[in-house]
């Protein structure tokens, strides 16, 4: 069996915003498997944010990477029968030969447990990467106790619409910042007690209104002065989970902000970044509760849908421009 993949090459090195001319389509002709591999064909593909910083490690000419939910077609590998439904950060490819064994843990695929009626599309959202991040992220590092005040930046993509839900399992009163009027609104059907539009409002302004006895706990997806912002209204002992800095990603220079130290030690605050690889041996504990938590109706998901692999660049591009609510998703 012959298959010609098709996979998207990190043509130049990022500098300030993505464009078109950082990524070249190319075609590739795979070979027979071998013991133990498996053939992978591609159904649908995440962008998302981390990619930005995460190809700087990689050189010009490289596979431009990423998850995506694919199905088995061929295979000699037992594990991973054809026919079934996997997990893998094979990249910006339509197919993929893996030997399984030869993949570092935190990039090895994993077969999707049974998501029963909700689409395979979630293998790379909220039952996903991004829905661990999420879960762990959050109840992890900041440990919301019920009745305490949350704030999540980022609010309305992929994990910090998450993030605020829980949140809200929890008993916690939540306050998301996002960038349009629609995301804001789209955060309160989904329970958020109070939504600021930073392009438009006077966060700091707002955030008292909002919390007039303070922030316990802060999910930063954004950093710079959103951050700034918020970290100043926090209360002693606060906890912040750092989970990116996507308003720095894109910048030639980064955002100049004040010295946070004195709020560190005068507040108590604690801060603390994290890779969601750190609880790969607990990825299914948190599929399994996303699932119970989707069928009882407390977690609500949203995916923008882009068709087409040609499309994978203006996804990537529209996601950084945060033209996606909920999660960026391209199909195949």
């Amino acid at each position: 069996m012959v298959i010609v993949a098709k996979k998207w090459i990190y043509a130049k090195a990022f500098s300030g915003f993505p464009t078109g001319e950082n990524f070249r389509l190319e075609q590739e002709t795979l070979g027979e498997l071998k013991d133990n591999e498996f053939l992978a064909e591609a159904l649908f593909f995440s962008v998302d944010p981390y990619m930005r910083p995460y190809m700087a490690q990689y050189p010009e000419g490289s596979v431009m990477i990423g998850g995506q939910v694919a199905k088995v077609v061929a295979s000699r590998n037992a594990r991973f029968p054809v026919g079934c439904h996997v997990h893998g950060s094979f990249g910006w490819r339509t197919h993929t030969i893996c030997n399984p064994d030869g993949v570092e843990k935190h990039w090895a695929p994993y077969l999707l447990p049974d998501f029963g009626q909700e689409p395979l599309s979630l293998g790379v959202g909220v039952l996903g990467m991004p829905g661990c991040t999420a879960y762990f992220g959050f109840l992890e590092i900041c440990r919301p106790k019920e009745g305490e005040t949350v704030v999540v930046s980022g609010a309305a993509g992929a994990v910090g619409s998450l993030v605020g839900q829980i949140g809200k399992i929890k008993g916690c009163k939540v306050i998301g910042i996002a960038g349009t009027d629609e995301k804001c609104a789209w955060l309160k059907e989904l329970g958020f007690d109070h939504a600021i539009n930073y392009k438009t409002a006077d966060i700091g302004a707002e955030l008292k209104v909002a919390a007039p006895n303070g922030v316990d706990c802060y999910f930063d997806n954004v950093g710079g002065k959103t951050t700034e912002i918020v970290r100043g209204q926090m209360n002693n002992f606060g906890r912040i989970s750092v989970c990116g800095t996507i308003s720095n990603y894109n910048a030639e220079q980064p955002t100049m902000v004040v010295d946070p130290q004195r709020d560190y030690v005068w507040k108590q605050l604690r801060q603390e970044g994290f890779m969601c690889w750190r609880w790969l041996d607990r990825w299914v504990e948190c599929i399994k509760q996303h699932l119970v938590w989707i069928k009882e109706g407390k977690l609500k998901y949203r995916e923008t849908f882009t068709d087409g692999f040609e499309q994978m660049p203006k996804a990537f591009i529209g996601m950084l421009n945060g033209e996606n609510v909920g999660k960026a998703v391209v199909k195949v």
